[in-house]
């Protein structure tokens, strides 16, 4: 298995199991949990965002995205995995548009945790493979860690600097399992019980950044961070320094990124939309802004993209 990719990962240690996965893994053996593992690795967590251009062969790829147990729902979003076998076929580009959210994923010997990428994400799978990760709820990993998720943006870190020893001990366990898909509930079990060990206390600040993230997904009137402002809500400084300190990227960023995920999955259509009306859908003051704005983080036009996307 190989993906390539601008970050350098250290070489994996292996670790002792630790004493509360062992725990875990035994009381997985109760048909009762099975049977509700069984249940969620079934599941969908929806239509992913953010992929650029069309989905991969599903004869050599498969995505499989399941969410949460109830209680870890405020902070962890959905587990997902990926696997590919390439081989005897050419290596495959993924470009995407990341989310304002964290991933801790797990692959290869190794796992690293990473922030909102500002630009696109590229990475070229090949040979025989797969990565397991937690994607955050937008302001969800903070509490774990106490670090601004700014210090996250456009990089990685390993999750033992972070999280402590005990994040190694998770990934040793991890990637002793098997990366087919009979193993994602063993996985997602694993990852359940470490983060379930350290839940965070309460924090108001979460539940206001995500409700603010949640209304710019969903409302496509929010074009601008004056528009979520509320009277007695926080100020446009404090709205900043909650963004940069729980999600990793100002709310222009977030109303920006969500929009282009939108545009991205319109212009797939057959035929595309037409770009006048759907740069005023997705809020923009006129067509050429939507276009610069698309171009700058795409790389090229929006009827250049459904042009490549039509081929």
């Amino acid at each position: 298995m190989s993906t390539r990719e601008t970050d350098l990962n250290p070489p994996r240690s292996r670790v002792a199991c630790p004493a509360s996965v062992e725990a875990v893994v035994e009381a997985r053996q109760d048909t009762d949990v099975l049977e509700e593992a069984a249940r969620r690795v079934e599941s969908n967590a929806g239509k992913p965002r953010g992929l650029l251009y069309p989905r991969p062969d599903p004869r050599h790829f498969e995505h499989v995205r399941v969410l949460p147990t109830e209680d870890l729902r405020p902070w962890v979003e959905h587990f997902w995995a990926v696997r590919w076998d390439l081989r005897g076929q050419p290596p495959y580009l993924q470009q995407s548009l990341s989310h304002p959210s964290v991933h801790w994923a797990f692959q290869d010997g190794t796992s690293r945790v990473g922030g909102p990428h500002p630009g696109r994400f590229s990475i070229t799978l090949e040979g025989l493979g797969g990565v397991f990760s937690i994607k955050f709820r937008p302001g969800g990993f903070f509490p774990f860690v106490g670090t601004p998720v700014s210090a996250l943006t456009r990089r990685t870190a390993s999750p033992g600097a972070l999280l402590g020893p005990e994040a190694l001990e998770l990934e040793a366990a991890i990637l002793a399992t098997d990366v087919a898909r009979g193993a994602d509930r063993e996985r997602i079990a694993l990852a359940e019980a470490f983060l379930r060990a350290r839940m965070p206390a309460p924090d108001p600040n979460v539940a206001l950044v995500q409700g603010l993230v949640t209304r710019i997904l969903e409302d496509r009137a929010v074009t601008k961070v004056e528009d979520l402002l509320t009277p007695g809500g926080p100020g446009l400084r404090t709205l900043q320094r909650l963004f940069n300190r729980y999600v990793g990227v100002n709310p222009k960023w977030v109303i920006q990124r969500y929009r282009l995920h939108e545009a991205a999955e319109r212009l797939r259509e057959t035929p595309p939309p037409e770009l006048a009306r759907l740069a005023q859908e997705l809020g923009y003051f006129d067509q050429a802004h939507f276009i610069r704005d698309f171009r700058r983080i795409v790389g090229c036009t929006p009827a250049g993209y459904a042009r490549q996307v039509a081929r």
